[in-house]
């Protein structure tokens, strides 16, 4: 009888952790982090493919209608997913990590070369902005406002109201190509902040392991300094180095780190280029000697041999969303200690 009681009393605890869905790898990573020990979390846009545009499978579209709690990037990566969320996860405690507590937002960038005004890494400063705590304690809630407001000019203003978010892939039409650059998981900063927002959400719904939650964020965000040292000892002699990525999804790693690519072959949704960007990127490539440009698996490689030919560049293989990496609580480190390497080998 008191082995029984036993039983009962762990399957009642294990009743309790929340079932957690999460949007890509790297956000995946970070809530597992905060959640070893207790539970796992599950993933809906598979590893290896684009956010950009994605059609939920019927087991995704499950994971979404049993969870207690969502954590995204949010509709300014995948605004396919927004109208989904809402839909199918009416119930679930919903984080829009973009503009989370603490969060360091960027604008996208426009044309296919990349102006750095002579300053470097702190030429960037006046683009970015942190996202405060909205009037609920913790930023965030059942219900996500997308309506912020954050001081930046009109022109800058990226409108959702005209994208569809029927949790269909859509390509790329209609997409606004200006605004916040939603690929923020590659500044270090962001992982961490967002590491104890995951911490207190998850607390707050199972204060049961709250203490753990906690304590792995902390250990996560101390996992992330040390990954951060190594990044920049690796980057350190590629000072100055002239590179062009796929399409502009790497400007907080380049900002973070202090090391500005030259330009990209495609906007920061990955639409494919047209002929006269393909040709402005050739120009660029030729006027200013670059040396190294990135592909990335999800796209089209022959973009890439159509940017270098005739050109000294050497082309490599880099990867945002570390589609080869295994997935759990040890794959952010792992991600970007994979694109410094990446991009060392190609550049340096």
């Amino acid at each position: 009888m008191a082995v029984s009681a036993v039983f009962a009393s762990a399957s009642a605890v294990a009743a309790e952790v929340p079932r957690v869905v999460t949007d890509i790898a790297p956000v995946h990573a970070l809530v597992a982090r905060v959640m070893e020990g207790v539970g796992e979390p599950e993933q809906i846009v598979r590893s290896g493919a684009s956010p950009h545009g994605y059609a939920l499978r019927p087991s995704e579209a499950d994971a979404l209608a049993n969870a207690d709690a969502v954590f995204w990037i949010g509709p300014e990566l995948t605004p396919w997913l927004e109208r989904t969320i809402e839909t199918v996860a009416p119930d679930a405690e919903v984080t829009a990590l973009l503009h989370a507590p603490g969060s360091m937002v960027m604008d996208f960038r426009e044309g296919p070369r990349f102006d750095h005004g002579g300053e470097g890494h702190d030429g960037h400063s006046d683009e970015a902005h942190v996202a405060e705590a909205d009037d609920d304690e913790h930023g965030h809630g059942h219900k996500e406002d997308h309506g912020h407001e954050h001081d930046r000019d009109d022109d800058h203003a990226h409108d959702h109201g005209a994208e569809e978010a029927s949790g269909h892939g859509h390509g790329h039409e209609g997409h606004d190509h200006s605004g916040e650059d939603p690929h923020a998981w590659l500044d270090p900063d962001n992982a961490k902040a967002w590491l104890r927002v995951m911490a207190e959400t998850l607390g707050r719904l199972d204060p049961a392991n709250a203490e753990t939650y906690a304590a792995n964020a902390e250990d996560g965000r101390a996992e992330i300094d040390a990954m951060e040292d190594e990044v920049t000892a690796t980057l350190a002699p590629l000072k100055g180095a002239r590179f062009v990525v796929f399409h502009d999804a790497y400007h907080y790693f380049e900002h973070h780190f202090g090391l500005p690519a030259a330009g990209a072959i495609a906007e920061g949704d990955a639409a494919d280029p047209g002929p006269a960007r393909i040709e402005e990127v050739r120009e660029l490539i030729r006027d200013l000697n670059v040396t190294c440009v990135l592909s990335e698996p999800a796209f089209n490689p022959d973009f890439v041999r159509t940017v270098i030919e005739g050109s000294d560049a050497r082309s490599g293989v880099i990867d945002p969303l570390g589609g080869d990496i295994e997935p759990g609580p040890d794959f952010y480190p792992a991600l970007m200690r994979d694109v410094t390497a990446r991009l060392a080998t190609c550049a340096g």
